[in-house]
């Protein structure tokens, strides 16, 4: 089997027609998305400009001339994400999420919440941003949602929690970058276990994929940390512990906050009696939930009745 080529050297070729191309290639290739880009031409944008060590951030001079060497460098990329379906971040060892530039490995999960822009817009004004003081990222992976929390808001401490050793290694690593390791604090814990602090706002992009649509999933998820994705039968493993046990960490008048994607209608389904919050993006996405302190204490009860048995 000859060895594959998406972009040839030795003819002439724009950053343009690299990415046309590479895009090309990769709907010939039926590879699938959705780890930081949702079709062809962006996956494309990104790796193509990663290899010419230009920001994908930032809009190129599309008509400048590529030589030889920026040609083989951009064939390596795309050809490795053709053939290993290495979900782009991996590649170029670098992800981005609520305009910022965050570390991307396989020890967690690549950063694409909807959350960025509930973060980013002042929490949608369902809790007032100067009166949190204290916020808990409940399986932070990588720290995204912590460090963008904490330039978010500038006087506030963030605890970041992860049962993943390799998750906090790497959460570590962003904190250092992003230099907020006196704001925020990580720790080993599976949800509230190790816990002992109470918070203003408590959010959290868990593991919540249900069993159907792990098996259904396409090559590029299996190289990430199932751990990061799987919550049982029907995705709500943790969310169920989470929605019980929250309101014991929560201060007066403080919020919680969850995604749990597809998930969502099998929530609704466990808990019909709760009044869930669905939050509504502009720039895309679905499945995340608000619910006050104050919520969670009046329906105790009906939480306590959808834990398993």
């Amino acid at each position: 089997m000859s060895q594959l080529c998406v972009l040839q050297a030795g003819q002439p070729m724009d950053i343009e027609r690299a990415i046309i191309r590479s895009a090309q290639a990769f709907e010939q290739h039926e590879l699938v998305f959705g780890h930081g880009t949702s079709e062809a031409m962006s996956e494309a944008s990104w790796l193509v400009l990663h290899a010419l060590g230009l920001s994908p951030l930032e809009a190129p001079d599309y008509a400048q001339l590529l030589t030889d060497h920026e040609i083989n460098n951009c064939n390596e990329l795309i050809v490795r994400r053709i053939n290993e379906r290495v979900p782009a971040a991996y590649i170029t060892g670098t992800a981005w999420f609520a305009g910022l530039s965050f570390r991307a490995d396989k020890r967690a999960l690549v950063p694409r919440s909807p959350l960025a822009e509930f973060i980013l817009d002042d929490f949608f004004d369902l809790i007032n941003p100067s009166n949190v003081s204290a916020v808990l990222d409940l399986c932070t992976g990588g720290g995204c949602i912590a460090i963008a929390c904490a330039t978010q808001l500038a006087h506030a401490k963030v605890d970041a929690s992860d049962l993943s050793t390799d998750a906090l290694s790497l959460a570590k690593e962003n904190v250092s970058d992003h230099q907020l390791q006196q704001r925020v604090q990580l720790i080993e814990s599976s949800l509230f276990e190790n816990i002992n602090n109470s918070y203003d706002l408590i959010i959290s992009n868990p593991p919540y994929v249900d069993a159907q649509d792990i098996s259904d999933m396409g090559e590029e998820f299996e190289h990430e940390p199932l751990m990061g994705l799987a919550a049982g039968a029907d995705g709500l493993d943790l969310v169920r512990v989470m929605l019980d046990q929250a309101c014991d960490y929560l201060n007066e008048g403080g919020l919680l906050v969850v995604e749990v994607g597809n998930s969502a209608q099998a929530l609704e389904d466990a808990y019909p009696d709760v009044p869930f919050l669905w939050l509504e993006f502009a720039n895309g996405g679905t499945g995340i939930f608000a619910l006050t302190r104050t919520e969670l204490t009046e329906h105790a009860e009906h939480i306590k009745a959808g834990l398993p048995v």
